[in-house]
């Protein structure tokens, strides 16, 4: 079938009756009418319906080489470099469409499940692993516009580098036997952004010191045994007045928990393999290409962010002010920079051993250590810039039972009352609601651990060529 509508979407994931516990109770009824995720679907559900704009069709669609129907740009493989800019436009397109809000939006994980399929023949001729079993799941995401949430971690029972779980009491999930159906899952895995809204359950581990808890495989979102237990839900409201993003974006976060789930044999894509469960995410464009999507999103955010502090630097005439200005060119350095090093990443891509062109996965490596350590920053410059402003924000409720005070007294110099607040809302949104907290959290630890991610660099960055240069000119003596 062709890309799907917002509606299509809404209506498949209503269908499945997925098991969704949220506040200790399960979901029952459609899931789309829920308070906690109404307003996400609505939003995701835009994005299915911008793929059939006819002035977007081409940015958002290809022709699928299978079905030759119109599938996602995000399934689309890179065969070369033009294939990078397609794919980045397309991106920035859905990006532009939630502000760079929804960091879980459907083309990331499009994304990951393409970038393990190009990297599909490393898994041949290895142990318990099924190249086809990948290739054909990503050609049925693609060919049906699947939405997908993931799960890549353990839960945090020990940190310790090296934590050998007592036999007896299974937390993180592991297999638990092998049935002519199935691999059996039982125990645990966070932490599934957007779980129980999309079709299906894409699960990596990278646990090769215990076998058990090494693989990989994708199943149905209402697979019996698989549960999402959901945190609070930070939706502040329906109002988009009061809450205009939480209302709109606001991902849920869920523990997904295995109790006794088969996965079926043609959904594993490995298992009992150390060598794959520990390489194979490394050894596939993984990080490269969804770095390059997820770096596409955080400059939509950052212009989002820039606009957002510059009104508020308007809306009450506080520009004139110097610290102001360095503020606000501190988000301008900062996004120009990040589309400096998008591009860099295109302009030095490479051709991989499978056959696929790459971005360039330094420059992105160090594209990603930028945004965890400012992004906070951008929230204290609001803070600092709103200051009682951010406080002083009363709701749509006060303000249509206003006799005209509020829209007297809490004017600017640009604006009436009720749009000041309006602003205002939007920067306490964005920076100081419980959504707002959990962007800065999210962002911090989006690809991981920050000092992780630092040393990987340290450690992957090529340096030896400027070494050298030290050591020839110690050497010559002219």
């Amino acid at each position: 079938m062709p890309v799907i509508t917002g509606q299509q979407y809404i209506k498949r994931i209503d269908a499945l009756q997925t098991h969704i516990s949220i506040d200790g109770a399960v979901v029952t009824g459609k899931v789309s009418e829920h308070p906690a995720f109404k307003g996400v679907m609505q939003s995701q559900a835009k994005l299915f319906d911008l793929q059939h704009d006819e002035a977007l069709h081409d940015s958002l669609t290809y022709v699928s080489p299978k079905s030759n129907e119109r599938v996602g740009m995000s399934f689309l493989q890179v065969t070369k470099v033009e294939d990078l800019v397609t794919r980045r436009q397309a991106a920035r397109e859905w990006a532009l469409s939630n502000h760079g809000l929804m960091g879980r939006s459907p083309d990331y994980m499009n994304t990951t499940l393409m970038a393990l399929a190009s990297a599909a023949e490393y898994l041949k001729d290895k142990p318990n692993c099924f190249p086809d079993h990948l290739l054909n799941f990503y050609e049925y995401a693609r060919e049906n516009d699947l939405t997908m949430t993931h799960t890549f971690i353990e839960p945090q029972v020990n940190r310790q580098r090296y934590h050998y779980e007592d036999e007896e009491v299974i937390i993180a999930a592991k297999i638990v036997g092998k049935t002519t159906q199935g691999l059996v899952i039982k125990g645990a895995r966070l932490l599934a952004t957007q779980g129980g809204i999309t079709d299906e359950l894409l699960v990596l581990s990278t646990n090769g010191f215990d076998k058990e808890k090494g693989f990989g495989f994708s199943i149905p979102s209402d697979t019996k045994g698989l549960k999402f237990l959901c945190r609070q839900s930070f939706v502040g409201g329906e109002s988009t007045f009061d809450h205009p993003l939480s209302a709109r974006f606001e991902e849920m976060d869920a523990i997904v928990v295995f109790d006794d789930v088969v996965v079926p044999w043609e959904r594993v894509f490995y298992y009992e393999n150390n060598e794959v469960a520990n390489n194979f995410m490394n050894v596939s464009g993984f990080q490269a290409y969804t770095l390059h999507q997820v770096l596409s999103r955080q400059i939509a955010k950052t212009e989002f962010v820039l606009g957002v502090v510059q009104s508020i630097v308007n809306t009450i005439n506080i520009g004139e002010y110097q610290h102001v200005q360095q503020k606000v060119v501190e988000i301008i350095v900062t996004l120009e920079t990040m589309k400096a090093l998008l591009l860099k990443s295109e302009l030095e891509a490479k051709r991989d051993d499978f056959g696929y062109i790459r971005p360039d996965h330094p420059t992105l490596q160090v594209a990603i250590q930028i945004f965890p350590k400012v992004y906070p920053t951008f929230t204290e410059i609001i803070q600092l810039l709103g200051a009682s402003g951010l406080m002083s924000i009363p709701s749509e409720k006060a303000f249509g039972a206003d006799d005209g005070d509020l829209e007297h007294y809490l004017q600017s110099f640009r604006d009436g009352g009720e749009e000041r607040v309006k602003k205002f809302r939007l920067a306490w949104d964005l920076t100081m609601s419980s959504f707002g907290t959990r962007q800065t959290l999210y962002e911090r630890y989006f690809f991981g651990d920050p000092v992780r991610l630092s040393s990987l660099l340290y450690q992957s960055y090529n340096r030896e060529p400027f070494i050298q240069r030290v050591e020839n000119f110690l050497k010559n003596k002219d």
